[in-house]
């Protein structure tokens, strides 16, 4: 199956409060201008996309796609990165991570990490509205702290540490299934599941 339709680019660093980067439709015209083909979607910048709305309006959808279309542009994945970090933060990195949260859950790491949880199946239910086969993520970190094995770690932390991403990930994956998309892992440093290779 070929998937690759030409150049693509993540607008997650160029959006902002000037234009073209401004919103999705300006985003678009650009990025079509200069001959890409695709954009992944950062989903947490509003300028360019609404979760909510998305993972709940066909409608919407339809019409949001149909502004990238117009320039000739293709949504590629949806892009949860920040909210995937969220689903799973080491306490040592709580006030580092609350920035990436809305207001309403920083300095509360159970409901952060809720919202985060909500967050990526909101992305997984959107997706498949957009007719998208897979979204991407980050997996969160747990047990990052610990890669360098000095002082040495106590036996069955790691272990614990993947068990725990397991009873995180699992009612996710179960949203991906039934929505029929891949939830794809950016496997990238300070992530549990980048071996630091």
């Amino acid at each position: 199956m070929i998937t690759i339709k030409g150049p693509a680019l993540f607008l997650a660093q160029y959006m902002s409060d000037e234009p073209p980067f401004d919103s999705i439709d300006a985003a678009a015209k650009w990025a079509g201008g200069l001959g890409f083909k695709g954009l992944q979607i950062p989903t947490w910048d509003g300028r360019c996309f609404d979760l909510q709305q998305a993972a709940e309006s066909q409608d919407w959808c339809d019409d949001w796609r149909a502004k990238l279309e117009a320039h000739g542009i293709e949504p590629c994945e949806l892009s949860t990165h920040l909210q995937g970090q969220l689903v799973a933060v080491h306490p040592s990195a709580d006030e580092i991570f609350d920035g990436f949260a809305p207001a309403e859950v920083r300095g509360n790491p159970k409901a952060r990490t809720a919202w985060a949880i909500e967050q990526v199946k909101l992305s997984l239910r959107a997706s498949a509205n957009l007719g998208l086969a897979s979204t991407v993520t980050f997996s969160g970190a747990l047990a990052w702290p610990f890669f360098y094995p000095w002082p040495p770690r106590p036996s069955g932390l790691v272990e614990e540490a993947f068990a725990e991403l397991t009873r995180r990930w699992t009612p996710i994956l179960d949203v991906a299934e039934e929505c029929g998309v891949d939830l794809c892992y950016e496997i990238h440093p300070g992530e549990d599941l980048h071996d630091g290779a």
